[in-house]
């Protein structure tokens, strides 16, 4: 965990594309509400896998939210059940159901169903809410940090020697953390 914690702030600090980023969450934030195993998150591994996104970034917010996702379980459960038992859409999930592949992704589980309609609606304010914070970290942020004490204890400790040997031996002063 503190590997990947470092390759994210590697790639924070970095001259990755902040768009690279942004998009690894929230793909990761779709892929991390729903179990694993559903046919849509095997569709956005295997499109994380293709295109470029930072894989550390996914996989963090992929851990991330799947923890958040027990906060959200009774919500993700009650948007999906609702769903499921509108009376206007019952002919339509009971034609989808007759199709395989709508058995195969699991679509007519109240808590598949919510969680990946809750991550489509999210995902797109996910991703500008990241590149928006992602952008004024670099910015505001990572240049505050660079004047406080702090930071010279943290080139001591063993999290930066970590962090040095992803960014290829960057150090904090010359834009670094």
């Amino acid at each position: 965990m503190l590997t990947l914690l470092a390759k994210l702030l590697h790639a924070l600090n970095s001259d990755s594309s902040i768009r690279q980023i942004a998009l690894a969450i929230a793909l990761g934030f779709i892929v991390g509400l729903s179990p694993i195993f559903t046919l849509h998150n095997i569709v956005i591994i295997f499109f994380v896998l293709l295109i470029r996104v930072h894989l550390g970034s996914f996989i963090l917010a992929v851990g991330f939210f799947s923890g958040l996702s027990y906060l959200l379980s009774p919500a993700i459960v009650q948007l999906g059940e609702s769903l499921l038992t509108t009376p206007n859409l019952t002919v339509f999930f009971t034609s989808l159901y007759q199709l395989s592949l709508f058995k195969l992704a699991h679509w007519h589980h109240t808590y598949v169903l919510g969680a990946f309609v809750l991550g489509a609606l999210l995902c797109a304010p996910i991703y500008f809410i990241s590149k928006f914070i992602i952008e004024k970290y670099r910015v505001h942020i990572m240049t505050f940090f660079e004047k406080f004490r702090i930071v010279q204890a943290l080139k001591a400790s063993k999290f930066y020697r970590l962090y040095t040997s992803f960014s290829g031996g960057s150090s904090l002063t010359k834009g670094g953390l």
